[in-house]
């Protein structure tokens, strides 16, 4: 299987290197991937950072062809070199990292498709391609035999689903811990957690206390508890909440359990294991907590995500 990704000038550095990476490694552990890394016109290309990278000459056929992003690609468009590139090769399944996407939006490949992109150009993707059903939030899309991802890091994940599509679930597996990652962000994860969604506030107190909700959600955040810890009254308390973060302490606790059971249950916890952990105390709430927030149950979830490809 050639695995291909295609290197440009701007190109950004590690939304080449983090395919490149979990395809080589798996094919260090037994799959049977040829990883080639080509560019527009062959030979060297320099990446946004400054680093140049040595690239074959480009090719016609391949079982894969990722298409890495650049950070140029939203405001300057794709250049007439990169998309012939891309429309030359005739690929079995192609992918895109980050701004990729552009670059298959312009191919005309994701017409009719559903989408992804990096958060921060999302809007933008679909404002220009009209005929895309962009997901912004996602980690990564596949939408038949087209997949594309968000940003930088993203790409990992993006690749390891692809492993696990051809060699199974061990296999993806065996390379995560060997890139010492996590298996597996499903791709409709957000891109972001509660915690890097949620304003930080300036009140020092309410900070430290949504620093603790994060670092350990099992503990007690009952509203009588973390007003103790921030020595103020519990009216107090709900107040600065509604005022800082724009939700009750209930409400942001719950979020936060919320999604600590989702990644207990995505590394393979049971759903009574992912209750007590995170903090939602038994199956029960859990359940209701999913049913409220993601209209599935906690066992339904487990097995929709229990691969990187639901």
């Amino acid at each position: 299987m050639d695995i291909v990704i295609l290197a440009y000038p701007g190109v950004r550095l590690m939304d080449v290197t983090a395919p490149l990476e979990v395809f080589g490694t798996a094919a260090g552990f037994g799959a049977p991937y040829r990883v080639r890394l080509c560019s527009p016109g062959g030979g060297p290309v320099t990446t946004s950072t400054g680093v140049s990278l040595l690239a074959e000459p480009p090719v016609t056929s391949a079982h894969t062809l990722v298409v890495p992003g650049s950070p140029g690609l939203p405001a300057h468009g794709v250049r007439e070199e990169l998309l012939e590139a891309v429309s030359a090769v005739s690929a079995r399944r192609v992918a895109s990292v980050c701004t990729g996407a552009f670059v298959l939006a312009e191919a005309g490949l994701l017409d009719g498709r559903r989408a992804t992109t990096h958060w921060r150009h999302a809007a933008t993707l679909a404002s220009r391609y009209p005929a895309i059903e962009v997901e912004p939030d996602a980690i990564y899309v596949r939408s038949g035999e087209v997949l594309t991802s968000a940003g930088v890091s993203a790409g990992i994940d993006l690749s390891l689903a692809m492993v696990e599509q051809d060699m199974g679930a061990d296999l993806a597996r065996e390379v995560a811990r060997d890139l010492v990652v996590f298996l597996q962000r499903p791709g409709g994860q957000s891109q972001f957690s509660v915690a890097s969604r949620t304003p930080r506030p300036r009140h020092d107190p309410l900070r430290g206390l949504l620093d603790q909700v994060a670092a350990d959600p099992g503990a007690d955040h009952s509203l009588q508890a973390m007003a103790a810890r921030a020595g103020v009254s519990v009216r107090h308390l709900t107040r600065l909440f509604h005022e800082r973060v724009g939700r009750t302490p209930a409400a942001y606790v719950e979020s936060v359990r919320l999604e600590a059971a989702q990644s207990l249950l995505d590394s393979g916890e049971t759903v009574t294991a992912a209750a007590v952990r995170s903090g939602m105390g038994s199956d029960e709430s859990l359940r209701r907590a999913f049913l409220r927030h993601l209209g599935v149950t906690p066992s339904a979830y487990r097995a929709r995500f229990r691969t990187s490809l639901s």
